[in-house]
């Protein structure tokens, strides 16, 4: 597709396209295999795109994919998707198993515009998605202690999110909705991928990924 060139337009595409952000999941929503996303930056121009495909019942690695491409829209709060979706898109388009569900390292509708990256790749692909950022978007007061425990995300008085507490003390991560998922939905599918650590298997290996490639030669 053609991306837009300038900001203007970006803003422009995604007050349009938030319109066709579905927040409910389809009664039949069957999960077996989950996609984590995450881009590194190898300098400011030139960034590494991975996809990592997870059984979602074991958390085995089933395909991997580490794509490098340039860039040259600007670097702007809200707008990062312009910078990173093509170069995900390729990563999402060259593995060999095909998700059910999509995780963004990065905001859904916890969004100014509410249309974060996670919301736009799933608009884009029409596959299911959430956004789970290691960073606040929005006001949240302390869930509890204990995993599993949540609080509401909040911006301009909508929610838009939840802080969600995945292992018992440590600090949490912030989910929100991306598309064609509800936000329990999102928040049980972000534990079931969070069985040890903060961070779910599919941001922890993306991490991993794109660091090695934004650190080699």
């Amino acid at each position: 597709m053609e991306w837009p060139r300038t900001v203007d337009d970006a803003i422009a595409l995604q007050e349009r396209l938030r319109t066709q952000v579905i927040t409910i999941s389809a009664p039949d929503l069957h999960i077996a295999t989950v996609a984590g996303l995450d881009v590194g930056y190898r300098s400011n121009d030139t960034v590494a795109g991975v996809c990592v495909v997870f059984d979602a019942k074991t958390l085995v690695v089933l395909d991997e994919v580490v794509v490098e491409d340039t860039t040259d829209f600007p670097y702007i709060a809200g707008l990062f998707a312009f910078r990173e979706m093509p170069v995900l898109l390729r990563a999402l388009d060259r593995v060999t198993v095909t998700p059910d569900l999509l995780v963004a390292d990065g905001q859904g509708l916890a969004h100014p515009r509410r249309f974060g990256l996670a919301c736009h790749l799933g608009v884009h692909t029409g596959i299911p998605s959430v956004g789970v950022a290691k960073n606040a978007m929005g006001q949240f007061e302390q869930p509890g202690h204990a995993r599993g425990s949540m609080s509401d995300l909040v911006m301009d008085d909508e929610v838009v999110g939840r802080a969600l507490r995945t292992q018992d003390g440590v600090k949490p991560v912030f989910v929100s909705v991306g598309h064609k998922i509800d936000l329990d939905r999102a928040c049980a599918e972000v534990l079931r991928l969070a069985p040890r650590y903060r961070l779910p298997e599919t941001t922890r290996r993306a991490d991993t990924l794109t660091k090695q490639a934004a650190s080699s030669a």
